[in-house]
């Protein structure tokens, strides 16, 4: 797949406890790309009716700005699933701009959701396939069946990594969230991200890295962020405030990287055409570049424009 597309971008990806009252309300200004309020593991069973009526009514009245506003619901093997999809999505439809389904195994359990959605957007009036998915692969048997799993439906979005499940399920030795288990001298999660990464990539989506959990370890944060974010990830999850600076930076182009996009853009488009003599492959400075490297180009040049950077460098034609 060549498509270069940028879904809506991710680059921090906030969670929200649903029980909570003040983060929810905290959370409308956060700097984050997308906020994701959690009815899951941060939200104690017996809390979970009211947390739904909590998040239904925050997403309802708060003023979230222009972030991408997701509700993570249970997972699917749980009692809890089905009550939390209706809830949300009947009380703040049209506010929900994805459903994130946690601890997916099956493409099934994705088809699920997919159906129960499309059945709440006819009964309501809604737009029909407008709330997107979002999977997290958080075990084996998912990352087993993570390309299945990103082909279920139009509506994913994007494919998340859980770190902590994940870590539990393979009995990685490691209890700090994200972090490299001891003992281990090379990266533990490389073929965990680079699957999920394909799987991502064949389907059009974006790849989601999921949570550090030493939320006041800084330099932790940014160290498995650079690992995921080098690799090509669109985005980390962050637990904390103090982390989204480190996630928006990190996820977006450095200004020389996205000014030398847009030169290669712009150069490749005139030496291809007929007034730059329509040449397939020609030197810039001292690189060589194609067509593969406009389709590298247009990538980074996207982040970039998503990120909100500016050129400060233009192409100029040489003088015949």
């Amino acid at each position: 797949m060549t498509d270069t597309r940028l879904l809506r971008p991710r680059r921090s990806c906030l969670a929200v406890p649903g029980s909570s009252a003040r983060f929810l309300e905290k959370a409308q200004s956060a700097d984050a790309d997308q906020v994701f309020l959690d009815l899951e593991d941060s939200v104690a069973p017996v809390a979970k009716p009211a947390a739904r009526d909590a998040i239904a009514t925050a997403l309802d009245e708060g003023d979230w700005k222009d972030k991408i506003r997701t509700v993570r619901v249970n997972d699917l093997t749980t009692e809890w699933t089905y009550r939390d999809v209706i809830t949300v999505v009947e009380k703040a439809g049209p506010k929900v701009d994805c459903i994130m389904l946690p601890k997916v195994q099956t493409a099934a359990q994705v088809q699920w959701l997919d159906m129960t959605l499309t059945q709440l957007e006819k009964v309501l009036g809604l737009e029909v396939g407008r709330i997107g998915i979002e999977v997290q692969i958080e075990n084996a048997e998912g990352l087993t069946n993570v390309n299945a799993i990103g082909a279920a439906s139009p509506r994913i979005e994007t494919i998340i990594f859980g770190p902590a499940d994940f870590m539990a399920s393979i009995n990685m030795r490691s209890l700090v969230v994200g972090d490299q288990p001891p003992g281990y001298e090379s990266d533990a999660y490389h073929y965990i991200l680079m699957a999920i990464l394909m799987a991502a990539r064949a389907n059009g989506l974006q790849a989601i890295d999921g949570p550090y959990g030493r939320v006041r370890d800084a330099e932790g944060y940014l160290r498995t962020a650079e690992r995921s974010a080098a690799l090509g990830f669109d985005g980390k999850w962050v637990l904390h405030p103090d982390q989204i600076d480190i996630a928006n930076r990190v996820y977006a182009p450095t200004q020389a990287d996205y000014d030398r996009a847009e030169l290669i853009l712009d150069a490749y488009a005139y030496f291809t055409s007929a007034e730059g003599g329509a040449v397939g492959a020609v030197m810039l400075g001292d690189e060589m570049i194609d067509e593969a490297s406009r389709k590298m180009a247009l990538v980074v040049a996207a982040q970039g424009r998503s990120a909100g950077l500016s050129r400060t460098t233009t192409f100029s034609p040489p003088e015949s």
